[in-house]
């Protein structure tokens, strides 16, 4: 049942979930429609190296689905009591009729009726690949949910009930006891052209199972086509969708549009298996695919941007949605005439700014088809300084982790910035008597910690390392937005170490993982790092420059001061590429190709030059 403080946890969580798509992983995409978007986002999520910028490649778990359900199906939502957010009991409006925990409510053996225990739900069924891998283990489409109801639904495509076609199975009722039902298709309106017996969800979840089935064919539509027979199919690796449950599935997208629920739960299952599910991250991408438009028109511009509520480091920016033919998916927020961050809200807080400072916002549109509005009205605020702001852009406690468990397996939690996970960890250990994440980083590279997407830039790292148990000490790496940035040691005591300067921009996510100079288990405790601030040198002191990203693979690379620069580019061969001034520390290199070039860089007649890697 949904609670009042449903509200409040949305305030909490709706800053994390889109936030978590990785920069540029869908720039490849941009641009296209119909099936050749289709196939090119099957590249961007499919388990091979298709040389995209950045390449990501869905990792197979194994028949490990139970590592996943604790912390990407909880109720955190409805009743918020971290029971198992089951899609076939769940009541949105009251009490649910029954519930379970993970996974003590798993089934183990025989049952004979609704609400004795869970199993696994294969949204697609399994016997339409044969159960092969990844299809059978794959964390998108493969939920937990009552046992005999998932009987119930068995092999049945999905489809609209007619409520006089009902069929009987011993052992639950139909409609079952949330009102999922199974029977004859409704063989009119938009469910028309299919008579069989289908399987129908509440109207709760029933966009939820349409953008499962538009992840499933996508990811896998170079082997539909050599399946089973399968009702909902068409035989082919295109389309895949037969017509009569296509629709209904557009329709489902439509009228049920992605919850917080499916964005907490894609970032979850993204961090398990390495691949998301674009219809989530982008729900214009099924019309764009299945509707066979081209879209090449523009969405409005915004017109009611307003900066407002500033503190002594933010200002908040708050705007309407703008009208597009599809619909937006973005937006682009500049700070005074440059390119900050991008987010798919329409509240967002820039953080990492100067006390006493005025700054001016526009804001650009897009949509999936990488189409963008003209710029914004420009809103402008001055920041307080009333020294009561803080230059700290992201923190960590860890006391908001899962509950205190032995095993070394994947964790996620909620922290204060957002969304949280680790590899091959623990939750059972403290430092100095506070709770601590312990990591296994022995004898692998599967040991990871990787902090939620923050505005504002990262200065300082800081962080209390402890070898727990037996082992040798060492360091770990920490990267910034995938680049090596310092290293953090530790030892059988506990101590607090700070990387300095590190110094980059706009949007960061952070990896702490081993670099193979110890072996151990290593607890991590009060992680933070200060926000970016381009006024941490000495305006005239050329030589404290630092060059953020190197190698760069992106647009741009960015310096620690606000002076203006004067440089001059050459070729690794000596010639001269080009020469001008940097402004605001931020350069932009997306003309150059790549390979390795020498920048010389001047600031009051002191010259240095720097080698320069691009991508």
């Amino acid at each position: 049942m949904k609670q009042f403080y449903f509200l409040t946890f949305f305030v909490l969580v709706v800053t994390t979930g889109f936030s978590q798509i990785p920069a540029n992983y869908y720039d490849s995409a941009n641009g296209l429609s119909g099936y050749a978007l289709k196939s090119q986002l099957k590249r961007i999520i499919n388990d091979a190296n298709d040389g995209l910028a950045p390449e990501f490649i869905h990792n197979d778990q194994g028949d490990n689905l139970d590592g996943l359900y604790g912390t990407s199906d909880l109720d955190l939502y409805y009743e918020n009591d971290g029971s198992i957010l089951d899609i076939y009991s769940e009541n949105p409006t009251g009490p649910d009729p029954y519930n379970y925990f993970f996974p003590a409510d798993e089934c183990a053996g025989n049952f004979s009726s609704e609400g004795e225990c869970y199993n696994k739900e294969h949204i697609i069924p399994r016997s339409t690949y044969n159960e092969a891998s990844p299809m059978v283990d794959d964390g998108h489409t493969v939920i937990p949910t009552d046992g005999r109801v998932n009987g119930l639904r068995g092999s049945f495509p999905f489809g609209v009930v007619d409520d006089n076609q009902l069929i009987s199975q011993g052992g639950v009722s139909n409609p079952t006891l949330n009102g999922s039902k199974a029977g004859g298709n409704l063989n009119s309106g938009y469910s028309a052209g299919y008579t069989g017996t289908v399987f129908e969800p509440i109207d709760e979840f029933k966009g939820d199972v349409a953008r499962m089935y538009f992840y499933f064919v996508t990811r896998y539509e170079d082997q539909v086509d050599n399946w089973s027979s399968y009702p909902m199919f068409d035989g082919s690796n295109d389309k895949v969708l037969a017509d009569p449950f296509l629709n209904i599935l557009l329709t489902w997208h439509a009228n049920d549009p992605v919850s917080q629920k499916e964005i907490d739960r894609n970032n979850v299952v993204f961090n398990y298996q390495n691949n998301r599910n674009p219809f989530v991250d982008n729900p214009n991408y099924a019309n764009l695919i299945w509707s066979g438009a081209t879209d090449n028109e523009n969405p409005d511009a915004i017109t009611d941007l307003v900066a407002s509520n500033p503190t002594d480091n933010s200002i908040e920016l708050n705007w309407t949605e703008p009208s597009d033919n599809v619909g937006v998916t973005s937006y682009d927020i500049y700070i005074d005439g440059s390119f900050s961050v991008n987010t798919t809200l329409t509240q967002f807080t820039v953080t990492g700014l100067v006390p006493d400072t005025n700054y001016c916002f526009t804001i650009k549109a897009k949509d999936a088809a990488g189409n963008e509005s003209d710029f914004s009205n420009q809103a402008c605020e001055t920041t307080t300084n009333n020294g009561s702001g803080t230059t700290e852009c992201a923190s960590e406690d860890f006391e908001n982790m899962p509950a205190n468990d032995s095993q070394y397996t994947t964790r996620s939690w909620a922290g204060a910035n957002g969304t949280w996970n680790a590899n091959e960890a623990r939750t059972d250990q403290t430092i100095s008597g506070s709770r601590a994440i312990t990591i296994d980083f022995r004898g692998g590279d599967t040991g990871l910690l990787t902090s939620p997407t923050v505005a504002g830039g990262i200065g300082n790292l800081t962080v209390t390392t402890q070898r727990i148990f037996s082992g040798t000490n060492g360091t770990l790496d920490v990267l910034a937005n995938g680049t090596v940035v310092g290293t953090i040691a530790y030892g059988d005591a506990a101590q607090t170490v700070t990387v300095e300067n590190i110094n980059i921009e706009g949007s960061i996510q952070v990896v702490i993982q081993d670099n193979d100079s110890g072996n151990a288990r290593v607890g991590l405790d009060n992680l933070s790092w200060t926000c970016f601030s381009n006024l941490s040198v000495n305006e005239n002191d050329v030589e404290a420059l630092v060059m953020r990203p190197n190698p760069v693979s992106g647009n741009m690379v960015y310096f620690n001061s606000s002076e203006t620069i004067e440089y001059d580019l050459y070729s690794i061969l000596g010639q001269k590429v080009s020469s001008g001034l940097i402004f605001n520390g931020a350069f932009n290199v997306s003309s150059l190709k790549k390979g390795i070039y020498i920048i010389k860089l001047t600031i009051a007649n002191k010259s240095k030059t720097y080698r320069l890697i691009k991508q």
